[in-house]
């Protein structure tokens, strides 16, 4: 049972799915979420504060499967899926994010703070170039089209709760532009972690008369979860099985750090003109996030497994793996075709998604604006000891309408395994919501490559709208 559950969970988040919100991803009414892509960006928003009560992205993306007849306007009694065949490299990814509870407090104009609570997942699987086709009955079908194929796969997984704080301050400010820079802190407790490791993987070609028979010729395998997973039992209620698989978390931290420089107009301010402090013809903005790791406790089924023996066939591996039905059966099956094998012990972390942003905004006439976004991950390619979660975006131009209540956005992303998503967003009142991909709403073979955004944001009425000008400035009156 314990076995399914992890398998259930991994397969649910990877089938319905990021720190960003891509369509608010510098704006100047971003607010409280803002601080997840700069946490300088809280500075140069133009109300005194904001509240977002809620809110929920997640996103997804591989080209290993696709999904028929679903989309996130339609769905049929049976959700078709299909493995993809041919020679090719498969990856799958996903992240996750929800928000409760995030708060910007305007400290004047020079300072302000941000924080509040999140729950936060990414993932990723990838292997090297293999050839699959869904005619296939057994492991000799599937060697016989692999032949002088090296096996390479990689897996990582990595959830967390994070409470977190912000604070912005402006560094300088003269008539040309104003720097503002800021930091936030993390405190973290790993929930979910998980690994796995296939290395130089082959098989040996033997005939024996006609028959052809595939023998393991060399490979090593590591994989290990988080030991919350083994306080779960299905004799147990949900709520005990929640309160211990939190309990057993251990803690993590991380910081981010970002910076806005903003470029000022050098139109000469009229008379009765509304207070422009927080306009800008350019803003130029540079952050460092997510720098920081979980730390997960191993589970009692981890493994590292390595010099396979030498007479294991392809029908020995039809034989012991079709039927197992658990981790600790895996195990068991496993131990029986290596020649070395052992528990993982102690700790292992997982890093957070580290990633350099560069972002430039561009105010145009009648409130429309063109935000430019790259995002360049700093992280390994998880194939030794040091594991890392990722990014998905890499690179995005958003079109924007936006007035304090109300917003249009079409943002034109690029993701790192170079698909071209167009989505949508649109605000109305304290209410966001959006798509990363418009094929996920109106294609029903689209929902594996794209994901959803929503929030709910209270901010102050009118009067409350800009801060309130510093008394030295203000005119007095008669």
């Amino acid at each position: 049972m314990k076995f399914r559950g992890i398998l259930f969970f991994l397969i649910c988040t990877l089938s319905v799915a990021a720190q960003d919100y891509q369509a608010i991803n510098g704006s100047p009414f971003a607010g409280a979420m803002g601080a997840a892509n700069n946490p300088a960006s809280i500075l140069s928003t133009p109300y005194p504060w904001d509240l977002t009560l809620f809110s929920v992205q997640v996103k997804n993306t591989t080209n290993a499967i696709t999904f028929s007849d679903l989309s996130y306007l339609h769905h049929g009694d049976t959700i078709g899926y299909n493995w993809k065949g041919g020679l090719l490299k498969r990856y799958a990814a996903f992240n996750f994010n929800i928000h409760l509870f995030n708060a910007r407090i305007s400290l004047g104009r020079n300072q302000a703070i941000s924080f509040g609570a999140n729950i936060r997942g990414y993932g990723a699987a990838k292997t090297g170039p293999a050839n699959y086709n869904d005619s296939l009955q057994n492991m000799n079908q599937f060697f016989n089209i692999n032949e002088n194929t090296t096996y390479e796969a990689q897996f990582v997984t990595s959830s967390w709760l994070e409470l977190y704080g912000t604070y912005s301050r402006t560094i300088w400010d003269d008539a040309y532009g104003r720097l503002n820079a800021g930091i936030t802190l993390h405190a973290q407790r790993g929930l979910s972690g998980a690994y796995a490791q296939l290395a130089n993987g082959t098989v040996k070609r033997n005939t024996l008369d006609t028959l052809t028979i595939y023998t393991v010729a060399a490979g090593s395998a590591t994989y290990g979860y988080s030991s919350n997973y083994d306080a779960i039992h299905s004799n147990r209620s949900a709520g005990s099985n929640i309160h211990d698989f939190v309990a057993q978390s251990r803690a993590g931290a991380a910081f981010d750090l970002g910076v806005e420089y903003l470029v000022k107009s050098q139109s000469v301010p009229v008379y009765g003109d509304a207070d422009d402090y927080y306009d800008y013809e350019w803003k130029i903005g540079a952050s460092l996030m997510d720098v920081g790791a979980n730390m997960y406790q191993y589970g009692t089924e981890s493994r590292a497994a390595s010099n396979p023996k030498s007479n294991v066939s392809d029908l020995d591996l039809n034989e012991k793996f079709n039927f197992v039905g658990s981790m600790h059966d895996f195990n068991d099956s496993l131990a029986t075709i290596v020649n070395s094998i052992r528990p993982l012990r102690g700790h292992f972390l997982i890093w957070n998604p580290a990633r350099l942003i560069l972002n430039v905004d561009r105010p145009l006439p009648e409130h429309f604006a063109l935000n430019t976004e790259l995002t360049l991950n700093l992280g390994g390619n998880n194939k030794g000891r040091r594991l890392f979660t990722k990014e998905i975006t890499l690179f995005a131009v958003t079109p924007r309408w936006e007035t304090k209540n109300l917003g249009g956005y079409l943002p034109v992303t690029v993701t790192t395994n170079g698909k071209v998503w167009v989505g949508g967003a649109a605000k109305l009142g304290p209410l966001l919501f959006g798509v990363h991909n418009w094929a996920t709403v109106f294609s029903k073979t689209k929902a594996q490559n794209g994901g959803f955004y929503l929030a709910l944001v209270i901010r102050p009425g009118s009067k409350g709208f800009r801060s309130r000008e510093p008394k030295e400035y203000t005119c007095p009156k008669y």
